[in-house]
């Protein structure tokens, strides 16, 4: 006997599910006060990372974002967002891992392109979020100032395979290398793809120099004039001479995680 007529939800919930226009409408609905609840604290919130113009000194209090030391005093934003002008390393080839978010170098930047083109991003997040679990996996969880130069970032929304925000130093180049080539050569229950072809394919010159190019003029957190200089990225060509795919992505990977000297005891989510 079919109980098929038989109601076992709320009359509204049942009038909804039965009628395609009214259930359209309910989760335009919902997706609009979702979307609204999300974005309205963008608009009065003061620690939204806008930091990069903080180098050309338009607004040295990165949009009054502030993090609280151990004893209560305001950590200076310089030591979160790399600024030559206050650094001991001033250009990007002194930069040292500790000094502070720092846009991606040439060979860097290469292969951010080849992690977005082959579809990483769709394993891989690279947001440690702020729980005990992660922070004991991964290390100190993601602050927002760390994609200031993400354009777009790789926060990701799924872990297929571990979360790569602090994968940088994490493994040597030769590791990387092999893992990249044939993943189960060091990590037996791994289901990631083989990327041995990528040591065959030669770098994108003229795209990677372009993108340097466009990321200076950014409407929103610019690669600042004074780090991307002309002669800078007119030199990023002699850098990617004969580099690999392979090479980049190693480089991207290395790059990871490491800009920010956390410090146990501040709070850099406020």
């Amino acid at each position: 006997m079919s109980d098929h007529d038989k109601i076992y939800s709320t009359k509204f919930q049942d009038a909804v599910e039965r009628k395609t226009v009214l259930m359209f409408v309910m989760i335009a609905l919902a997706v609009a006060v979702g979307g609204i609840v999300e974005i309205v604290p963008l608009f009065y919130l003061p620690n939204n990372a806008l930091c990069s113009s903080a180098l050309a000194g338009n607004d040295p209090t990165c949009g009054n974002t502030q993090h609280i030391g151990k004893d209560g005093s305001v950590i200076p934003m310089d030591k979160i967002i790399w600024n030559p002008a206050t650094s001991a390393h001033k250009t990007l080839e002194d930069w040292v891992p500790g000094d502070g978010v720092r846009p991606y170098k040439p060979l860097e930047l290469a292969g951010r392109a080849v992690y977005i083109r082959e579809g990483c991003y769709l394993c891989h997040s690279q947001n440690v979020r702020p729980f005990r679990d992660e922070k004991d996996r991964y290390g100190h969880y993601s602050i927002a100032e760390e994609s200031v130069y993400d354009h777009t970032f790789q926060w990701g929304s799924k872990r297929t395979g571990p979360d790569l925000a602090r994968v940088g130093g994490k493994y040597s180049d030769e590791w990387q290398r092999r893992h990249l080539a044939y993943p189960r050569a060091v990590v037996p229950e791994s289901v990631m793809p083989n990327f041995a072809w990528l040591a065959d394919m030669p770098v994108n010159v003229a795209e990677t120099v372009q993108t340097m190019k466009v990321l200076t003029i950014m409407p929103f957190n610019p690669t600042p004039k004074t780090i991307y200089t002309d002669a800078y990225i007119d030199g990023a060509a002699a850098q990617l001479e004969g580099k690999t795919d392979m090479d980049a992505v190693i480089a991207y990977l290395q790059g990871m995680g490491n800009h920010v000297k956390f410090e146990e005891g501040v709070n850099y989510r406020d």
